[in-house]
């Protein structure tokens, strides 16, 4: 295989991890094995894709799916005026996806991950996805090659999904204080 015909199937394994990420986030409640399965089957989505596309895609969607609550954790601490949830499902999807390849995985130098993110959001997401997405990104490689300690940002990485569940459970307890106080006064 040429190198020009790695950089086509990586290309090409991007775009549907894209649309197959988005997919799942617009579609809650799937099971990501049995979906990705369907995705890559012979009456899905990417059927007739090289083997080398099939598993690319399928390293980049279950990286990112299983790192999404720690990449929204570090989008949140850096991409500060914008919460995930708040952002395009397509440009989430984009945003993660290069965080992961380029800062986490470092499969990609984080130039091609970029590269790559902001011609992805151009094509899939809204008139402004590619001008958004190519700034988060810019301050991505800021905090990533700021003068912070790796460790650190690893620390952060894989105790940012404790942190998200803890706070979901602090806010529930809140709800039923709030709860319980209300019916009260009554």
């Amino acid at each position: 295989m040429t190198k020009s015909h790695g950089v086509r199937n990586r290309r090409r394994a991007r775009e549907l991890a894209v649309q197959f990420l988005y997919s799942l986030e617009t579609r809650s409640g799937q099971d990501f094995d049995e979906s990705l399965s369907a995705f890559v089957s012979e009456s899905g989505f990417a059927p007739k894709e090289e083997r080398d596309v099939t598993e690319y895609l399928s390293f980049l969607a279950k990286g990112v799916w299983n790192e999404r609550f720690a990449i929204d954790n570090t989008m949140r601490r850096i991409v500060t005026k914008w919460s995930p949830e708040r952002m395009v499902a397509v440009d989430r999807a984009v945003l993660r996806m290069a965080i992961f390849e380029g800062f986490l995985e470092k499969k990609v130098p984080p130039a091609v991950a970029i590269s790559e993110a902001v011609s992805l959001a151009a094509a899939f997401g809204t008139e402004d996805s590619g001008k958004f997405v190519n700034g988060a990104l810019a301050k991505v490689v800021r905090y990533f090659t700021e003068p912070q300690s790796t460790e650190l940002q690893s620390t952060e990485l894989q105790s940012a999904e404790l942190q998200s569940g803890e706070r979901q459970e602090e806010e529930n307890e809140n709800d039923a204080v709030a709860d319980s106080e209300n019916s009260i006064d009554r």
